[in-house]
């Protein structure tokens, strides 16, 4: 009796093992997205399993299925994922609904916003932390020298911003900040915001990014949105169906940049 409880735990090890290998060593995932303007097929990363699995497991329960594309910019990105949007009336304002979870930042240097980059929606929050459900999809601009040279200043005003509000030095002025403002004392919220505002601007204790010669021969070629680099999670990109994002973003739009005609995702898929 024991040989075959000692058998049969080897090979649960042995399938386990198997099945780890198989899926550590797998293809990338592949999910397709049909929308009624037409179809396209996302490639998400490895390096940012967070945000990858959290995506399966959406595309899998049907989350996505039959949600707007609520926040649509040409020359920029398009954005979907409000869970509110899928019975949402033609004047709801959209943009602010997910689920009530987020997920850690993963932002790597080697994933950046070419056009087709898949990206991870947030709130302006220190941690820079993603929003549950909602995503956009890069559809930018072709960059020149003078383009990138601006957005590549850019990325580094949103990055002194990220690391002066992070610093512990700046905390007395923040919480000194958040409670005028809680006690509606203008005045002085007015000054110490201005001050914030000098030191936020001029912050230098961190390296200054440079976009690497690679990313700036894409965004020369395909285009893309620069100045999102180093701020948002990038876990994915658009490995077919790329016209759709065009499509999509020369929709008109009103004053909140909600299409007046439906853009809906009708259904997405995990791809064998």
């Amino acid at each position: 009796m024991s040989s075959i409880l000692n058998f049969l735990s080897g090979l649960l090890i042995l399938l386990a093992l198997e099945f780890q290998w198989l899926r550590i060593n797998s293809d990338p995932i592949k999910v397709e997205m049909k929308t009624n303007y037409g179809t396209m097929v996302l490639l998400l990363y490895d390096e940012t399993p967070i945000h990858r699995d959290n995506f399966i497991k959406l595309v899998n329960e049907g989350i996505y299925d039959s949600l707007l594309f609520h926040r649509v910019i040409e020359g920029f990105m398009i954005q979907t994922g409000d869970t509110q949007s899928k019975s949402a009336n033609s004047t709801a304002r959209l943009g602010s609904s997910d689920l009530p979870y987020t997920l850690p930042a993963e932002i790597r240097p080697e994933y950046f916003h070419k056009k087709g980059a898949i990206g991870a929606a947030r709130t302006n929050n220190p941690q820079r932390v993603s929003s549950s459900t909602q995503f956009y999809i890069v559809q930018g601009k072709i960059q020149n020298d003078s383009l990138l040279r601006h957005n590549q200043g850019r990325i580094n005003q949103f990055l002194s911003r990220h690391y002066a509000v992070n610093d512990p030095k700046n905390k007395p002025l923040l919480d000194s900040l958040e409670q005028a403002r809680a006690q509606r004392d203008s005045l002085l919220a007015v000054q110490l915001q201005a001050k914030w505002n000098q030191i936020a601007e001029n912050y230098q204790e961190f390296e200054a990014y440079q976009i690497p010669d690679p990313h700036q021969e894409i965004y020369r070629k395909l285009g893309g949105s620069p100045h999102l680099d180093q701020s948002y999670t990038v876990f994915g990109e658009v490995i077919s169906g790329m016209e759709v994002i065009d499509s999509i973003a020369s929709v008109p739009t009103n004053r909140q940049d909600r299409p007046l005609s439906e853009v809906r995702i009708l259904q997405m898929k995990i791809l064998d």
